[in-house]
């Protein structure tokens, strides 16, 4: 399974619950209050970032990276993250 940061700038002032059930459904920990980590195997950025997107405004803005390296291993640091993505 690879780690994939997923994060959005939301525009408007509108209820985004299903954003949020749907980054639970999909198992991912908040790191910071807009950053989110989930694992998934057989996708990749562009698969999740499509995904997502059908769970945001159009003026919304979303970002999704991969942060794996060619070996398979996390590469990531934080400081006083919110949550941690070895939990995942």
């Amino acid at each position: 399974m690879n780690l994939y940061l997923l994060s959005y700038d939301l525009c408007n002032e509108k209820d985004y619950q299903k954003l949020y059930t749907e980054l639970s459904y999909y198992k991912a920990i908040s790191v910071l209050e807009s950053v989110w980590c989930l694992k998934r195997s057989n996708t990749n950025a562009e698969e999740l970032r499509d995904h997502f997107k059908k769970f945001i405004d159009n003026n919304d803005r979303l970002f999704v990276a991969e942060i794996t390296d060619s070996n398979g291993f996390d590469q990531w640091a934080s400081y006083r993250a919110l949550g941690n993505p070895n939990n995942l």
